[in-house]
């Protein structure tokens, strides 16, 4: 597939056009409420590819990192600790994680969590 420039598009960037288009229904709601600005005036991006990773949220402005875990999670402690340090050691970037379960039933608290996370960013 190419961009309408006519320069071919990555798989990595194929890769999340397909995860942004699968969505999970925690994924889509917590979306709902942080884009366009939506959470004090922060600005998100989904499924945002950085480096070989593919971030769930990200916040470009305060360095953010929003992961939303669901139970296949559980297995991929190893992977998960892998891509955390990355993101962190290497990007310099905050990894805030959140399971499927808050975000359904405790909304509200999840996003206390990012702005509380964001403001440790913002200098």
């Amino acid at each position: 597939m190419a961009a309408s420039d006519g320069r071919p598009i990555s798989p990595h960037t194929e890769n999340a056009r397909r995860l942004r288009r699968n969505a999970t229904s925690p994924q889509r709601m917590l979306w709902n409420r942080l884009r366009g600005g939506r959470l004090a005036g922060l600005k998100f991006r989904r499924q945002q590819p950085i480096g070989p990773y593919i971030v769930d949220f990200f916040c470009h402005e305060v360095g953010l990192v929003v992961e939303v875990d669901g139970r296949s999670h559980d297995e991929r402690g190893k992977e998960d600790s892998q891509r955390e340090a990355f993101l962190q050691e290497q990007q310099r970037l905050q990894v805030l994680r959140v399971s499927n379960d808050d975000v359904l039933k405790e909304t509200e608290a999840v996003l206390f969590a990012i702005l509380r996370a964001a403001e440790k960013e913002v200098v």
